[in-house]
């Protein structure tokens, strides 16, 4: 038996990009976005435009309950060397478009019993589902961190659809499927026509070449088994 195996499985984790090195601005702005989609202790990836003191950003973030795993190559890449911190090389650019509607569930918090007057309190978001009507083309991502992703058409190679919930593509998939974003296990896709780059739920993954051969080309339905193990299933009509 060997001593050594890897595994297919990708590691959740968001990108936090920084156009500015004020960090009470930084926690200011990245606080209440951190609470309302990622869990504590969520993976992240730091790029910056602008100079930075790294080992200081780092305990910044850890006190935000991100755990950095990383920087980009670029203008932190020599700091991050000399600590021994990992550096990634820059992930393609790939333009985030808007989803053609979206369809929001909210609600709305009760008012306490001993106010006598209605509070404007904001609504909660609790669920979105993103549609979109337009083949997603090369270059182009679609990203929803709260909810599910339908396309009624389909996505080209080098796309790409992120969704926290499930995602369902009446179409041809060629490019990246990445459901269950922050790691929701319970996510599912269900494609007309597979033949994805990437397929993943909760960051397990499966590339191309591993996809079994059996749902290439089909309607399928893909899920986690309770081992966390990828499931492809081919659905008859």
């Amino acid at each position: 038996m060997a001593d050594i195996r890897i595994k297919g499985r990708m590691v959740n984790a968001i990108r936090i990009s920084l156009d500015t090195n004020d960090h009470d601005a930084i926690r200011q702005q990245l606080s209440p976005k951190l609470q309302a989609a990622f869990p504590p202790g969520t993976l992240a990836v730091i790029e910056s435009s602008v100079e930075q003191e790294l080992i200081a950003l780092i305990q910044l973030l850890i006190s935000l309950d991100v755990q950095p795993m990383a920087v980009t190559e670029g203008l932190l890449g020599d700091q991050a060397r000399a600590i021994q911190f990992p550096v990634l090389p820059p992930d393609r650019q790939l333009e985030e478009i808007k989803a053609t509607k979206e369809q929001v569930v909210e609600v709305k918090p009760e008012p306490a019993a001993e106010d006598n007057e209605q509070t404007s309190a904001p609504p909660i978001v609790a669920h979105i589902t993103s549609y979109h009507d337009e083949i997603l083309r090369t270059g182009q991502c679609i990203v929803q961190h709260n909810g599910d992703i339908i396309l009624n058409a389909g996505l080209n190679s080098g796309s790409e659809i992120i969704a926290s919930g499930n995602i369902h593509v009446y179409g041809s998939a060629r490019g990246r499927l990445i459901a269950g974003a922050g790691g929701n296990t319970a996510a599912r896709i269900f494609c007309h026509n597979l033949e994805a780059e990437l397929i993943s739920i909760a960051g397990t993954y499966c590339v191309a070449d591993d996809i079994p051969p059996h749902v290439v080309k089909k309607s399928v339905h893909i899920y986690l088994n309770d081992q966390l193990e990828l499931v492809f299933e081919a659905l008859q009509f």
